[in-house]
């Protein structure tokens, strides 16, 4: 089931949205340097690293995540420059862009978006393995795939109560949800996302994820439609924003990828494990 583009919707006029946007926490300073840190040179190691040192909360999440089972290092990791040298910059890019988003979604209201995070997450590590197998850049897709809910935190922020009940009440998919948005916030979290990826001065390649990812697919290989594929994928694998989140079965939505993509994916029992303990890793205290 599609939606029309959000485009066609008539997103809302910035004046609108700027009242809701005043009530966001920031996001995390070092994850936007992260997000905004596009080459993968050791120059840019360097300066991640040095925003990340100062940082008493990233820099405890680097060491911990250094030492965990998901990186799985021989010897234990005692510094952030020690943990940068040995993660390389795509991998601490990677954990301190998600890192930075669980902080971000953690201070809404009642951590309300636990189920956002993960499904954000889930989408993540689909489109990188998806965009290992075609011509999308990998860490493009990983972020894409982090950041295209990011709107839903706007709409919790401003009426916390009635987006839990959208969240938990909606059994007819993004269609129904994007709609039921409109009607209660005057936007759905399509468009919020497109306005915070403005505020945040992020890649204008974010603002088409962030507005497309709920678009038919249109079995082209770009970024929007891996996330599209994704989004799709971590729903059936179990990993919805909603409790009713996926309307796909699982053998469905995995026979709208390539041949070529679908091929490389291991069993989907064992990526739907490889998810979980990804998530479970991240989100221990």
């Amino acid at each position: 089931m599609g939606i029309a583009p959000a485009r066609a919707l008539g997103v809302i006029e910035p004046a609108q949205v700027s009242p809701a946007l005043e009530k966001l926490p920031p996001f995390p300073v070092v994850a936007l340097r992260a997000l905004n840190v596009l080459a993968g040179t050791e120059t840019s190691l360097r300066e991640l690293c040095d925003v990340i040192r100062p940082d008493p909360v990233f820099s405890a999440e680097v060491l911990r995540l250094a030492n965990s089972p998901l990186v799985a290092f021989s010897k234990e990791v005692t510094s952030v420059l020690q943990a940068s040298m040995l993660l390389g910059f795509r991998r601490l890019r990677r954990l301190v862009i998600t890192v930075g988003l669980r902080s971000y979604l953690d201070s809404a209201p009642a951590r309300l978006l636990r189920s956002c995070w993960r499904h954000s997450v889930a989408c993540a590590m689909i489109a990188e393995r998806t965009a290992r197998w075609n011509s999308v850049d990998r860490d493009f897709a990983y972020t894409a795939g982090v950041l295209h809910d990011v709107g839903r935190v706007v709409l919790a922020t401003i009426g916390p109560e009635l987006y839990s009940t959208l969240l938990t009440s909606l059994s007819d998919g993004p269609v129904e949800m994007l709609l039921r948005e409109r009607e209660a916030f005057g936007m759905d979290h399509c468009q919020a996302g497109s306005h915070l990826v403005t505020a945040w001065h992020l890649p204008e390649q974010f603002t088409e994820i962030v507005l497309h990812h709920h678009d038919p697919l249109a079995h082209t290989e770009d970024g929007s439609e891996v996330i599209r594929l994704s989004c799709r994928l971590a729903n059936a694998l179990g990993f919805a924003a909603s409790p009713n989140g996926s309307l796909y079965q699982l053998e469905e939505v995995l026979g709208e990828f390539p041949e070529e993509v679908r091929t490389h994916f291991p069993k989907a029992g064992d990526l739907a494990s490889e998810i979980a303990q990804e998530l479970s890793v991240i989100e221990e205290a």
